[in-house]
């Protein structure tokens, strides 16, 4: 079974933030969604579902206390990656207006994982 970070890990893979020093354009991917992560190989648990807020293209967990990076460009295109307490994920895939998803690979305290993630506008 996965530790609590490698779940906040995988979180981030989709909803990944990048240092937002400059203005960006408001997204049409802003708000609310719901995002569940299935484990189809390794040894992490077989699902986790956490919110997000995305805000100008970047993407904001509902989690903090982890490293990373990522966003939504203005196609929709994801890409992100996370670490922490010496674990890490990396994930990519792409939202539409409502719904989307993608694949995240990861390395946790228990060894490797990989799966897919959906997400789906909330409101």
């Amino acid at each position: 079974m996965t530790s609590n970070i490698l779940r906040a890990s995988v979180l981030a893979v989709v909803c990944g933030v990048v240092s937002a020093s400059a203005a960006v354009a408001r997204s049409p991917y802003d708000g609310s969604w719901s995002v569940i992560f299935y484990t189809r190989s390794g040894v992490c648990n077989a699902a986790y579902r956490s919110g997000v807020i995305i805000q100008n293209g970047v993407i904001y967990p509902e989690t903090s206390g982890i490293d990373f990076n990522g966003r939504v460009s203005s196609n929709g295109a994801v890409r992100a990656s996370v670490s922490a307490g010496g674990q890490y994920a990396s994930g990519s895939g792409r939202l539409g207006r409502y719904s989307g998803g993608g694949v995240w690979r990861g390395q946790g305290s228990g060894g490797s994982c990989s799966g897919t993630w959906a997400a789906a506008r909330r409101g």
